[in-house]
């Protein structure tokens, strides 16, 4: 009977250490490209997408680096949600 409920944990361990857990990633990228769809990354994988930037009144450029948030998990929902370098500090930025 032990060598049974045994199993079953080793088991349902098992279930649980091989479920994805998906929660939200963000990352550093760069921006290859800007089209009118949207700006070119390159995700966690090193493929190109071409995804929205969710920070208004932002002009971002070509070569920039950029913090990319992929929410749970969802390839078709990640987006630009920081800029790499940008403080909450309007003049220490415009210094750079």
């Amino acid at each position: 009977m032990v060598n049974i409920a045994d199993e079953i944990l080793n088991t349902i361990k098992y279930a649980v250490d091989r479920k994805a857990v998906n929660c939200d990633v963000t990352y550093k990228s760069v921006i290859k490209n800007i089209t009118s769809k949207g700006y070119i990354v390159l995700d966690r994988a090193g493929s190109e997408r071409t995804v929205q930037c969710c920070i208004p009144g932002i002009g971002l450029r070509i070569g920039q680096g950029v913090w990319v948030k992929e929410p749970m998990g969802r390839l078709n929902d990640i987006h630009i949600c920081g800029v790499v370098g940008m403080t909450g500090n309007p003049a220490r930025n415009r210094r750079r």
